[in-house]
């Protein structure tokens, strides 16, 4: 049987206004990389969220690019069909476009990313565009955009108000004409989204923002239930791995205390 054809940009792009749906997910090492690109995930992004699901930090804010150009490195190692995207992390890109490109440059170098993810609408217009045409991939991220959220208040929906909505719309349609391939969607009425969809020639990617977009994005830990404290609104849980976890390491730790374990069959003569 012949190889699976490589996603690229290029490929994810060529989806709009087709019924081919984009399936993203977050990984961070090697070992669920393998697993999401064996599963046929198309886009497997190395969030920032790590800060969040790896580090245990309550933000994103914290991650370095460091850190982000060693998780690209590893996990890319362990795909194989998926597009690897990249996230830039905070104050990576905010404060020039030089920085920005810099910082693009060491994801893909560095990290082997094959495309990058940015926060913002309008004010990150200049460097989408600048990025895209040194040939860097740009996946876009408005609404609820975790690197702002000491301005917003929180984790909390946007595009409710008239002038939220208008800033988003503003936003997505400035990242299209800039070129990006996608743009993420997050926490945002999914009539807005609906509308962003149809209205961008980018390929949509929601969380939290319904099913009108072309695609969808979770966090891994959030699909596999490895944190039992939290669940937003717009997660499903595909399974409870952290409960499952959690009673195998008991288990473990019984059977040592025990003496059960290593038992005969486990043990060299």
């Amino acid at each position: 049987m012949a190889p699976e054809a490589k996603v690229t940009a290029a490929t994810i792009r060529a989806r709009k206004g087709t019924s081919e749906r984009t399936v993203v997910l977050t990984a961070y090492d090697v070992v669920f990389a393998q697993l999401a690109d064996g599963a046929g995930i198309d886009v497997v992004l190395v969030g920032d969220s790590l800060g969040m699901v790896v580090q245990g930090e309550r933000s994103t804010l914290s991650v370095t690019l460091d850190e982000m150009v060693y998780h690209c490195r590893i996990v890319s190692r362990g795909v194989k069909r998926a597009l690897v995207v990249g996230d830039l992390p905070f104050m990576s890109y905010q404060a020039s476009v030089e920085d920005g490109m810099r910082a693009a440059g060491r994801l893909m170098k560095e990290g082997h990313a094959e495309a990058v993810k940015l926060e913002g609408g309008e004010e990150v217009a200049e460097l989408a565009r600048r990025l895209v045409g040194a040939g860097i991939p740009v996946m876009g991220h408005v609404g609820l955009t975790p690197q702002s959220i000491h301005q917003f208040g929180g984790f909390k929906v946007q595009g409710r108000t008239e002038a939220q909505r208008a800033h988003i719309l503003a936003g997505a349609r400035a990242l299209a004409d800039a070129g990006v391939f996608a743009v993420v969607l997050e926490a945002m009425p999914h009539a807005l989204a609906g509308e962003i969809t149809r209205g961008i020639p980018a390929t949509t990617i929601g969380i939290g923002a319904g099913v009108e977009c072309d695609g969808q994005v979770m966090v891994m830990h959030d699909l596999l239930g490895l944190q039992p404290s939290w669940k937003p609104r717009f997660v499903r849980r595909y399974a409870e791995m952290g409960k499952a976890a959690g009673e195998a390491f008991a288990a473990y730790a019984a059977d040592v205390r025990a003496g059960r374990f290593p038992a005969a069959e486990e043990t060299y003569e």
